[in-house]
């Protein structure tokens, strides 16, 4: 009975051990500092569960078609997934300085295809994660449709070629908006 007192009352100084640490601003929460190995492990585990979870959207019908593909690249480069996961290929531009300082770094998109179903993609993509400077696209006011487009394209990238991305963002470039005609004071 003593062993589990004993016990009991460990659990318990470390709970208030690490709420001290935590809630008592003891823990730097800087993003120059790299968490700690259980924080970041814990965070690991948090989010790829979350994902798994939730990610129920099954793909439309003739989601990963080439037009949808060849849309998916113009709706990446438009909304601005690539000012943190950068170019799929070196097309010439490079990502956002400012996302190098995002931690964590946003994931490699090539790589990221293989271990990841169209439907934890879309749900990322559509939802968000907190705490990783990664936005729900449908906040912002991304349609369903154009979020499967870029899933269907996420999904390709390993084969995707240069000259196809430069192809099908070529058009994709803002065009800049006209300026207002003034009016007539009176």
């Amino acid at each position: 009975m003593r062993i589990l007192a004993l016990i009991g009352a460990l659990a318990i100084i470390g709970i208030i051990a690490a709420a001290v640490f935590f809630f008592g601003g003891y823990y730097n929460v800087a993003a120059t500092e790299p968490d700690l190995g259980i924080v970041k492990w814990a965070l690991t585990q948090a989010r790829t569960a979350s994902i798994d979870r939730h990610a129920g959207d099954q793909p439309p019908a003739g989601y990963d078609d080439p037009a949808k593909i060849q849309d998916g690249a113009r709706v990446y480069s438009v909304i601005g997934c690539i000012n943190c996961h950068g170019v799929p290929v070196s097309a010439g531009t490079t990502w956002a300085k400012f996302s190098e300082g995002l931690h964590p770094d946003p994931p490699g998109l090539k790589e990221l295809a293989a271990d990841r179903t169209p439907s934890q993609l879309f749900w990322v993509i559509k939802n968000g994660i907190n705490m990783t400077g990664m936005p729900s696209f449908a906040l912002a006011g991304a349609k369903d449709e154009d979020l499967w487009s870029i899933v269907a394209f996420v999904k390709k990238l390993p084969i995707i070629s240069e000259a196809d991305y430069k192809t099908w963002t070529a058009a994709a470039a803002p065009t800049p908006m006209p300026s207002p005609t003034p009016t007539p004071s009176k």
